[in-house]
């Protein structure tokens, strides 16, 4: 899928992109006009580049959950795409309906053939109505519980590319079974025989995302969010202000680098300087490369002490007192 959209820039980004955007222009006119601008516009790219660093070195939590939600950032076909030599997609739960929110099918990374589920957002207005926002019917996680299961018989190993604002929470939806069917899936997961790799691309919200999101390693971005419910919805139940929603993302403690030291998450994976939508094709790289990392270390790990590991890993999240 390509990543060609009308240009969008959020507010901190502005500075980066006017330079950019003049240092395009200078080109543009130094080719037409054969006036030499060259020293004038590496001058400018490296002022451009130091900009970019700084900003994006001071990003709070609040600025990383709208880069996730950034409509040029990668999007799960848009990582199959790149780091697959092959993908055949797989439809349909076999009860109800294909949900064309959650993407699923059997590929190949390299030399490992694996199956991929994932959610999948749209770009444009028709785009965004077929996939749903990348919210999931209740037949979408069972279509993704049918592929793992299937997994699970051939013994393939369990990608799954976590970005979803929630769960579809339409009434067609409860009435299908969507918390039944997002509990069975957690509860399958916990102990399926191959090794389970969740990533967090973008968006990872509530039982949306954990409806794929138990797996032996969970890796998350440096610029996706991952909790039980998005800053805007919070602050609307804590102050019935959704414009506070930087403030509750400060104390919600979302992003990447916060889960690690809460040790939810497992690894923190790097994006480009700018984000993953500003050089989408080495963020691929960089997620592909972490993939096989983990993928190598966990088929060696026999099955029984797999599930064991992978049981004890959710158990010991949170702390409570009896």
């Amino acid at each position: 899928m390509a990543l060609k959209i009308q240009k969008f820039v959020l507010d901190f980004e502005k500075p980066v992109v006017e330079l950019e955007d003049k240092i395009t222009e200078m080109r543009e006119y130094a080719l037409s006009t054969g006036v030499e601008l060259e020293d004038d516009i590496k001058r400018l790219e490296k002022k451009a580049e130091q900009l970019r660093k700084e900003i994006y070195s001071k990003l709070n939590r609040y600025q990383r959950v709208q880069l996730a939600r950034h409509p040029m950032r990668p999007y799960t076909l848009d990582y199959i795409g790149k780091i697959c030599s092959y993908f055949e997609e797989l439809h349909g739960d076999r009860f109800f309906a294909d949900d064309s929110a959650i993407v699923s099918g059997i590929a190949r990374i390299d030399d490992y053939s694996v199956v991929i589920i994932g959610h999948q957002k749209g770009r444009d207005t028709k785009a965004k109505m077929y996939r749903n926002f990348g919210m999931p019917n209740p037949e979408g996680y069972r279509k993704a519980m049918r592929i793992m299961n299937m997994a699970a018989k051939f013994n393939k190993p369990i990608i799954t590319l976590i970005d979803t604002p929630g769960a579809y929470p339409g009434i067609g939806a409860e009435e299908r079974g969507q918390a039944e069917a997002i509990a069975h899936n957690l509860f399958e997961m916990s102990h399926l025989p191959v090794p389970i790799i969740n990533v967090i691309i973008g968006e990872g919200a509530s039982g949306g995302a954990l409806g794929i999101g138990v797996g032996d390693r969970i890796l998350m971005m440096e610029n996706a969010w991952y909790s039980v419910i998005s800053p805007e919805g919070c602050a609307a139940i804590l102050w019935r202000d959704a414009a506070k929603a930087e403030e509750a993302a400060e104390a919600m403690k979302v992003t990447a680098p916060d889960l690690v030291d809460l040790k939810i998450i497992d690894e923190l994976i790097k994006e480009p300087e700018g984000g993953a939508h500003y050089k989408p094709d080495e963020a691929a790289m960089i997620v592909k490369e972490t993939i096989l990392h983990h993928l190598k270390e966990l088929l060696q790990i026999p099955v029984d002490e797999l599930i064991d590991q992978r049981i004890e890993k959710f158990s010991k999240m949170g702390s409570w007192k009896e």
